[in-house]
């Protein structure tokens, strides 16, 4: 496999068709090489346009949905973002890039170890790995620029958007199979939110998090 050409048709034929028009996500998706965040076994599905299978129940979301999120946060070189859900550590290097720190949380133990190793192999040296459940965030750390879950929850647990500064953005995918739609939440003030619905995808569920909503948008 030519793996630059298999790059530059995914970024060209996958992505940019998704509306994905930023230069510096386009560009970072060359510098950040998704194959090196890929199991051995999937490395030939590394530039597939569909989630790739990590485990049982986890999934590696897709190539464009990844940058479709990364876009919408907008994030600046000075802000500070939570992953839930490192999965590989991929959208975790990506964030990285544009972030000045990121606290990544993986509630799987093996894949929280394959995250960090990951990203330590890519040189990634502003981004750090926490095996634990994520929907309580990480209380620690906050308050964060911006949230991501990296992959699909039935609701946003309002702790999480405790953890957000005013100002902040977190991104999630929201709802059950077959409707759910990424949306992004900003929050406004002290206990004010103002949600903006991105677009419709499915995607694996995140684990340790409610099926009851335990945030209505």
């Amino acid at each position: 496999m030519n793996v630059e050409q298999a790059r530059f048709n995914m970024i060209e034929q996958q992505i940019r068709p998704w509306d994905v028009l930023d230069p510096g996500v386009l560009e970072l998706l060359h510098v950040v090489h998704r194959e090196d965040f890929v199991p051995e076994a999937l490395k030939a599905q590394a530039f597939v346009d569909t989630e790739l299978p990590l485990t049982a129940t986890r999934r590696m979301l897709a190539p464009k949905v990844e940058a479709r999120l990364l876009q919408e946060l907008k994030l600046q070189r000075h802000e500070k973002v939570l992953e839930i859900g490192a999965a590989t550590g991929h959208l975790a290097a990506l964030l990285a890039h544009q972030a000045q720190r990121v606290v990544a949380v993986e509630a799987d133990a093996g894949l929280a170890a394959q995250a960090a190793a990951n990203l330590r192999r890519a040189g990634v040296a502003n981004a750090s790995v926490l095996n634990q459940d994520g929907a309580a965030g990480v209380a620690a750390e906050q308050p964060f620029d911006a949230i991501l879950l990296s992959g699909s929850v039935a609701a946003v647990p309002q702790a999480l958007l405790d953890q957000l500064k005013v100002g902040g953005r977190l991104a999630a995918i929201v709802g059950a199979e077959p409707v759910m739609r990424a949306v992004l939440v900003t929050r406004t003030g002290a206990s004010d939110f103002a949600t903006r619905e991105l677009f419709d995808t499915v995607a694996g569920r995140l684990p340790g998090f409610a099926e009851a909503p335990a945030f209505s948008f």
